[in-house]
């Protein structure tokens, strides 16, 4: 019975009508727009694919290595119980987690892309405490940023419902181009259904985000200037 309870779990969690703050995001395109670059549908699937194989690959990694992280974590156990081993032990798993932030803040320059995640981090973190009230999630504490970016949280979300790296690897690279494409929808009026069947194109190169390996770092410059030249225009719809 247990099985389906998980199962069941994980999906409420990766809904995309999840209270985690993910629609408040535009992932880029609603500067894209602004700017004239994304006009119609082959643009918004080329801004998507472009997006994916940047931004949505380096989510993927670092969701995959916050998941296999949380099951490493969850499975240590000292073999001598005495106090002072177990606080070093806390203190190591701590020092891993604050490291993989460290390691997403390098591969993005842009503080707003930064602030995003962590905002959607924040937002998806407020989620999992009400979802899984048992699970301690006190380690992001330690950090020394006020929440943890959105791919971490995102991977120990998907441990905690018994998924695995993998799916948290697929669960990033979809976000990576179904927020973008959903608020494409928004902004230029286009047909939900199209859009839809524009991400299905898209999900074969999802797929193989799910069987990386390593933490890519692969950059987007342009996503990085259309996020920082978003947080100066006065009237916006997105928060990002």
């Amino acid at each position: 019975m247990a099985a389906p309870a998980l199962g069941s779990l994980l999906l409420l969690l990766l809904d995309s009508r999840s209270p985690s703050g993910g629609h408040n995001h535009s992932g880029g395109m609603e500067p894209a727009v602004a700017a004239g670059l994304v006009r119609d549908l082959d643009d918004v699937e080329d801004f998507c694919r472009g997006r994916l194989r940047t931004a949505g690959r380096v989510a993927a990694g670092f969701a995959a290595a916050s998941c296999q992280l949380w099951l490493d974590s969850a499975s240590s156990v000292d073999p001598v119980p005495n106090p002072t081993s177990e606080r070093r032990e806390e203190h190591q798993i701590a020092d891993e987690w604050a490291l993989l932030d460290a390691e997403f803040d390098a591969r993005n320059p842009s503080e707003a892309v930064r602030a995003a995640s962590r905002q959607l981090g924040h937002g998806l973190r407020r989620l999992l405490r009400a979802t899984v009230p048992d699970a301690d999630l006190s380690v992001w504490e330690h950090l020394p940023a006020p929440a943890p970016h959105h791919p971490l949280v995102l991977g120990a979300g998907v441990a905690l419902a018994g998924g695995s790296s993998e799916t948290a690897a697929r669960a990033a690279a979809l976000a990576s181009v179904s927020v973008p494409a959903s608020a494409a929808v928004r902004l230029l009026g286009l047909d939900p259904f199209a859009v839809q069947a524009m991400l299905a194109r898209l999900t074969p190169s999802v797929d193989e985000c799910g069987s990386m390996t390593g933490l890519p770092a692969d950059a987007a410059p342009w996503l990085d200037l259309l996020a920082d030249h978003h947080l100066t225009t006065e009237v916006r719809l997105f928060a990002s």
